[in-house]
């Protein structure tokens, strides 16, 4: 546990489920862990007990991604731990394969087709969701031709990364395989009833289009998504997509949301354990990216800076094709804020790259 962690409580120790059980962490809301083959290894996801319509069944809130490991623990969970009772809605906090995966197979009730579901998602990220996992993957900012063109022209030149990121093309649509037809609309304000708690929606902007977190006033508990997570930095990237955009502001705004939560309320994160300290983790998450700034900005003050220049500055280790998107979208997103906010001046060298410099006044 490092420095700040330590100065969050963790009210379970040390926790961590086995695929396929379910831990209750709170009064009717259940903990399901699941494993990812990714550096990240592993999703939090949540089961509530619930009734709609006078039907008795559950709400689960996040799916993991199209796997068959995953799908076989869920199976378990299905026929273990859901006391025989369908599952009524399933809950997608945002769009990132992890979390919108496998909802279509939940929803329409595992292998075999148990139960018909509705989807709930904002609109921004069940829209995104749609569009990822169409079939036109150039779109897809983890691989093909569009994403490559985007790093390439922000620096990233190892050709054996950019072969390795041009032919990604189906990554997002591997993990995510199918999205619903239909869903129903979470908005910001929205008070979902859910057995008879009310949970309210606060949406989040910068990691992903129009995340959505859950708070429970009835139980003080706040499901998290991947807004606030306890030992990393949630990634926030500036894709091809929308190459002028500036999400890091946007997610540094969003933070300001929880704090009108209650400090002491147990938040639960779709990755690390359940703690309590929100308002402290907010304040270590807006100091580290106000570190990271004055790192950007001390780089560009020196020379011009492209967002691979940037990276190995702000991610001192070896990283992986998957990992290298995240870190130049990052390192792209810090620079943005700069330029958006008159700090810096972009401009496109003889080769093509964009880079970065102090604006100059007068």
């Amino acid at each position: 546990m490092n420095a700040l962690e330590q100065q969050l409580n963790y009210p379970l120790g040390d926790l961590l489920p086995e695929g396929g059980t379910v831990h209750e962490v709170a009064s009717g809301v259940f903990w399901v862990r699941m494993p990812l083959p990714f550096a990240l290894d592993h999703i939090n996801l949540w089961l509530l007990r619930d009734e709609i319509d006078g039907a008795q069944g559950w709400t689960i809130v996040d799916c993991g991604i199209a796997h068959p490991q995953i799908k076989a623990f869920w199976e378990q969970v299905f026929d273990k731990a859901l006391d025989g009772l369908p599952v009524l809605r399933v809950i997608v906090t945002h769009c990132h394969p992890d979390h919108l995966g496998l909802a279509h197979w939940i929803c329409e009730g595992g292998e075999k087709q148990r139960w018909h579901a509705r989807l709930w998602m904002s609109l921004g990220d069940y829209a995104w969701g749609r569009v990822m996992a169409s079939a036109n993957n150039n779109n897809s900012n983890a691989g093909g031709d569009f994403a490559v063109n985007h790093f390439i022209a922000h620096g990233l030149a190892d050709p054996e990364m950019v072969d390795q990121i041009r032919n990604r093309k189906t990554y997002y649509s591997d993990l995510v395989p199918s999205v619903p037809s239909r869903y129903r609309r979470m908005c910001e304000g929205d008070a979902i009833l859910i057995d008879g708690a009310h949970w309210d929606v606060v949406t989040g902007y910068g990691h992903s289009p129009e995340h959505v977190a859950l708070y429970s006033a009835k139980h003080n508990v706040l499901i998290s998504g991947d807004m606030v997570l306890p030992r990393i930095s949630t990634n926030v990237s500036v894709f091809d997509i929308e190459p002028e955009a500036n999400p890091l502001q946007l997610f540094l705004d969003s933070l300001g949301r929880y704090l009108e939560l209650p400090a002491d309320c147990l938040t639960l994160p779709s990755h690390g354990k359940p703690f309590t300290g929100l308002h402290t983790r907010i304040g270590q998450l807006r100091d580290h990216h106000a570190a990271r700034l004055q790192e950007v900005r001390e780089a560009c003050a020196e020379s011009p800076q492209s967002a691979a220049d940037i990276v190995p500055i702000m991610f001192r280790r070896k990283l992986d094709a998957h990992q290298t998107t995240f870190a130049i979208g990052e390192a792209l997103a810090h620079l943005h804020l700069l330029w958006h906010a008159g700090e810096v001046t972009r401009t496109r060298d003889e080769t093509g790259i964009w880079r970065f410099s102090p604006t100059k006044l007068g």
